[in-house]
């Protein structure tokens, strides 16, 4: 059957052929034919390129605008250690030092930095992680080991060794934490 279809259309295209000789205005009808093809073909591709385009712009826009919400990453890293060195001499001090006039004004300039410097990351969306009594997140905490305890479930957060930050939706540095266990 497909060869007797083949044998009918080449048929048709020679009788066409030969009456497009003799017939100018049907020779102008298959070259309009062929313009309109070409044409059509043309806007297929103009529109194809046009969404390429666009999908590009979309793409380089995101990566614009991450780049830009997370470049500051290294540095916010860099900045945690010294809150964590500020939180740390902080912890240190005893409540005789406290009580002393000269030291109390020392720990308040100390106090007051560490303030200012959640202040500034709460501005840039640098968040800390909750860990005390919450489950352990492998995405945002980093178990160091297990205590046995009876008063919290088994996987539960006990103990922050070193807290940990989220810089708006990612993960800056992950708390270092003590999970709960069934004592032995």
């Amino acid at each position: 059957m497909n060869q007797d279809e083949d044998k009918l259309h080449e048929e048709a295209e020679e009788i066409r052929r030969e009456t497009a000789q003799g017939a100018p205005e049907l020779a102008e009808h298959d070259r309009l034919a062929e313009l309109e093809q070409a044409l059509e073909e043309a806007n297929s591709k103009a529109l194809y390129a046009a969404a390429e385009t666009q999908n590009v712009r979309r793409r380089l826009e995101a990566e614009k605008s991450q780049a830009a919400n997370y470049a500051a990453a290294q540095f916010a890293r860099d900045m945690l250690a010294i809150k964590d060195h500020l939180d740390r001499a902080l912890a240190a001090v005893s409540d005789e030092l406290r009580g002393d006039k000269l030291a109390s004004s020392f720990l308040a300039g100390i106090e007051s930095t560490s303030r200012e410097l959640e202040s500034a990351f709460a501005r840039h969306g640098i968040t800390r992680i909750d860990s005390v009594g919450e489950k352990l997140d492998p995405h945002r905490h980093q178990a160091m080991m297990e205590i046995p305890s009876d008063e919290a479930e088994p996987g539960t957060i006990v103990e922050e060794m070193q807290a940990g930050y989220m810089l708006k939706d990612r993960l800056l540095r992950p708390a270092l934490v003590g999970v709960a266990k069934k004592p032995d």
